[in-house]
């Protein structure tokens, strides 16, 4: 891992401009190393490190994505992301459910509904050139980021759900009280509390920035610190941290921009170094395992997750936008499939455990598989043909 930051690292601004992207790099040495007897490797899911590293992974990715947000920005320019997220983002995951349906009847109905919330979160890491790019118009790259940072956490309480009623092993059917307890504990406190310690430590954070008493280290130091101060704090009373931590992010309470960069910065570089050891690990052991189940049906339904499941929704929800239709397409082909997905499917996989869950993990991993090398390869391409277009249309 550290051969593969430093190796990668030396010609990542290059790479910025190529076809090849960090989390296609990572993934193929992971396939790689798979070829060598690693005793860790050995242990599959059951490794403690998978556990730990997802769970810590999870908990900054939601909170630097929540604390990216501009919400006074987002208000303003809310016409395009609130079309993706209000209606693109549920028509995704309810196609994606029906489509799921027909090609696997024989599996659980939340079984099906749970692939399909994990492969609706989309990455915009996966294609930097497209967000990066000033070819592309600033809304459209706006829009792709906004989409990007809020949809895993949308996609969380639903996919929470699934497991609640996938882990219940009792056989009974779950009353309302149960429910009941279980919307309050999960979704009621884990956005207060988070939204508590996200303002709160924020606040603090300015306040002491402001009068000279915390260092530019603290105040850096502080965005890891209250992502887990929240994941805790809504543990502690039963709700849920993840939920929590998301929160936290989205109401950080801090209003000094130079403050927040720094919190944002390190924050991005701590989740961006879990992140790609995350990718080594879908490699080594996501990919071995699901490669024996891998089939036609597989992979149709991998295709069709990143066009037409993904593409005709988007299209739906941007209708008379005033978006150009190429614009329309291209925000519906940049909706790769990530981090996030990567990772509810690892919390899937801890909470239920692996018998029985062959075909829906082994779908999950083709897709997202797909989607590393399809969205890496076609980001720069794509974006020099939008501009292009961009170009000629004025």
């Amino acid at each position: 891992m550290a051969a593969l930051v430093i190796g990668y690292g030396l010609f990542s601004r290059s790479a910025e401009k190529s076809v090849i992207t960090a989390p296609m790099a990572f993934v193929s040495v992971g396939i790689l190393v798979t070829y060598f007897s690693i005793p860790l490797l050995t242990e599959g899911f059951g490794a403690p490190a998978v556990s730990i590293v997802a769970e810590i992974t999870l908990m900054l990715v939601l909170f630097i994505d929540a604390s990216t947000i501009n919400l006074q920005r987002l208000i303003r320019e809310r016409n395009l992301p609130v079309r993706l997220l209000g209606i693109g983002l549920p028509l995704t995951m309810l196609l994606g459910t029906v489509i799921a349906k027909l090609l696997f009847p024989d599996l659980s109905i939340w079984v099906l509904i749970l692939m399909a919330l994990i492969l609706s979160p989309t990455d915009a890491a996966l294609g930097q050139a497209v967000v990066k790019d000033p070819g592309v118009p600033e809304n459209v790259r706006q829009s792709i980021n906004a989409e990007s940072g809020l949809n895993d956490g949308i996609a969380l309480p639903p996919i929470l759900v699934c497991l609640a009623v996938l882990s219940d092993t009792t056989g009974e059917t779950l009353g309302t009280g149960y429910w009941l307890g279980f919307t309050l504990k999960q979704f009621v406190f884990g956005p207060l509390i988070g939204g508590m310690v996200g303002w709160i430590g924020g606040v603090l954070v300015d306040t002491a920035s402001r009068r000279g008493w915390m260092n530019h280290t603290f105040q850096s130091l502080a965005s890891v610190a209250i992502a887990i101060l929240a994941f805790s704090l809504a543990e502690i009373v039963h709700g849920n941290g993840f939920i929590a931590t998301y929160f936290a992010g989205l109401l950080l309470g801090t209003r000094t921009e130079k403050i927040r960069e720094r919190i944002r910065e390190f924050g991005e570089a701590e989740s961006q170094a879990l992140v790609l050891f995350i990718f080594l690990l879908f490699g080594i052991v996501l990919i071995p395992y699901s490669y024996p189940h891998w089939d036609l049906k597989a992979f149709f339904y991998a295709l069709l997750s990143l066009t037409l499941i993904r593409m005709i929704p988007v299209a739906i929800s941007l209708y008379g936008s005033g978006l150009t239709r190429p614009l329309i397409w291209f925000i519906g082909w940049f909706g790769p499939r990530g981090i996030a997905s990567v990772l509810y499917l690892l919390m899937a996989v801890i909470a239920l455990g692996i018998e029985g869950y062959e075909r829906f993990t082994s779908v999950i991993v083709m897709t997202i598989t797909l989607s590393i090398f399809l969205h890496g390869v076609t980001a720069v391409p794509f974006s020099s043909l939008l501009n292009r277009k961009s170009g000629r249309g004025h």
